[in-house]
This record gives C-alpha cells, structure tokens and sequence, in this order.
C-alpha cells in the first residue's frame, strides 16, 4: 500500500513485461506493480484500457513510460534519439500519447551497422555512470560505452534470443533438455568460446559432446553463447571493468562470465530511476 502522495508513475512496459513505479515527491520509490503483461499483440486501442487496468493498484499520478511500449508496434512510435545522447536529449524528446501518459524516446547510433535501444536508455542514465562501459543482458543483450554522462554508442547481442532457439529448434534441443544451473559446465563453456575455431564449429561440440558422455547441456551452451558476447564485445568496448543491470540470476552469471573482479552489479530500479531524472529535466528545462 501508498502512503506517500504519489509525484510521478514510471513504467518500463516491454514485449514481455510490464513494471511500474509510484515516486513521492523527492524521486522516493514508494509503490511498484510487476506483471507478466508485455504489450505484445496489444492493439492500439487497447493500450490505454490495459495501462489503467495495470496501474489500478497505484494512486493516480503522472506517467512517464519507456520500452517497446514506444515502439513501431506500440502505442504510438516515438522516434529514436542520435547518438551521443544524455539526460537532457532524451527529455527534450518526450511525446505525450494522452492526458498525462509521456513516453521517453529509444536511442540510435549509426554507422557500418545501424543499432537501436528502446528501454535501456533509461536504465544506463538511471545509474548515474558518468564514463565507463554497461552491459545489460536480456534477449537482446546490450553494451554501451558512457562518456560525460552521454550514451556514446552501443551494440546489440542476440545472445538470449539464439539461446531460446538452439534449445527449442535445433539438433542441440535433445543435448540441451534439462536446465540446469551446472557451474562447471557453465564456465567450460566460457573458456571453450575464446578458442580458436569460431562460435558455429563450438555450438555443434554442444551435440558431439553429450554423444560422449562428456559435460555439456544447456549450461555449457549457456556459457558458450556469453562467453561469445563478452568476446566480441570487449573488442568493441575494451574496459577493465564492466557495470551489468538486469534480472539478478542473469546478471550475476554475466559476472561469472566476465570474471567477478572486473564486474559491478546494480539493481532492476536503474529504469525508474532513469525516467525519474529524465521527467525532472523535462519539467526544469
């Protein structure tokens, strides 16, 4: 229950997922809801119902929201925001979709290979690193590189997405059945992906492995798809140490990955507090 009045509700509303925080007056988290209610699928005239019945368990406030909810599919587009991007770029960019619902703007970069974010944008500017590299895994894992506060640039990684697909459409689906937190088999992977031979020609060891009866399973795939993604990404964001925001389970097996001692682990509030901070410069401007 709320009993502090309630300044502002922020809400990070993906395809998946739905999370919603009331602040008091001073940017205080004194409420949240966390539902299962991606926007997948919704239609356009089904989004306002669906909010309001989401947020029924909060006191009524302002919204400032954030995720895919911002997207081509979503509610309304809220077109992306160009690299280099901080605080007050995303703030000037706000949309207002209805009588008190805002939504924030995703960010772009260009380049050889165009990328874009709608969501974590908010997450990087709520952890309040001024200059360093960020990780936040997920499906579409993302790295950024924060420079004077600004989101320099970032990358992509499907490493959750390719994980759910080995495992449900491939011939790796039989070696990889039974989900297992085997730690072993987890950093075997990781050590197996900085060799020589390339992530196709280790994936297929996943199958010939179980053949004989040697560690492998959806650990080691596990390991064997981070292990690529910090591969790759440290040679696009060389750093000694390497700030992870997400789910507690996959943020803290991303550490292992990395080596704990180079590794920060903050917690899944960095999108609350980025809306936050994002609203206040939208009302200071």
């Amino acid at each position: 229950m709320v009993a502090r009045m309630v300044a502002l509700i922020t809400v990070d509303w993906g395809l998946s997922s739905f999370r919603a925080w009331a602040h008091a007056e001073d940017g205080t988290i004194v409420g949240r809801v966390a539902e299962p209610a991606g926007c997948a699928g919704l239609s356009r005239e089904a989004f306002a119902p669906t909010l309001a019945r989401l947020l029924a368990p909060l006191p009524k406030a302002t919204v400032a929201m954030c995720g895919m909810v911002g997207s081509r599919q979503g509610w309304v587009e809220a077109p992306y925001v160009p690299c280099p991007a901080g605080l007050d770029e995303v703030a000037a960019r706000l949309i207002q979709v209805a009588d008190g619902i805002w939504l924030a703007p995703g960010l772009c970069c260009d380049g050889v290979q165009p990328d874009v974010m709608r969501g974590e944008e908010c997450q990087i500017l709520g952890s309040g690193i001024v200059d360093g590299v960020l990780c936040l895994p997920g499906t579409h894992s993302k790295w950024a590189r924060i420079e004077g506060g600004k989101v320099r640039r970032f990358a992509t990684f499907l490493t959750g997405e390719f994980y759910a697909l080995l495992r449900r459409h491939s011939i790796l689906a039989h070696s990889t059945a039974a989900e297992r937190d085997d730690a072993a088999a987890f950093a075997a992977g990781v050590r197996r992906s900085r060799d020589e031979g390339g992530l196709s020609h280790h994936l297929f060891g996943v199958r010939t492995l179980d053949l004989f009866g040697r560690p492998s399973g959806a650990a080691y795939l596990s390991g064997l798809l981070i292990g690529a993604e910090i591969v790759g990404a440290s040679n696009l964001f060389p750093s000694a140490r390497v700030t992870l925001i997400g789910a507690p389970a996959l943020a803290a097996r991303y550490a292992r990955a990395l080596g704990d001692s180079r590794a920060d682990i903050l917690g899944e509030d960095m999108a609350a507090r980025g809306l936050w901070a994002i609203w206040r410069r939208r009302i200071q401007a």
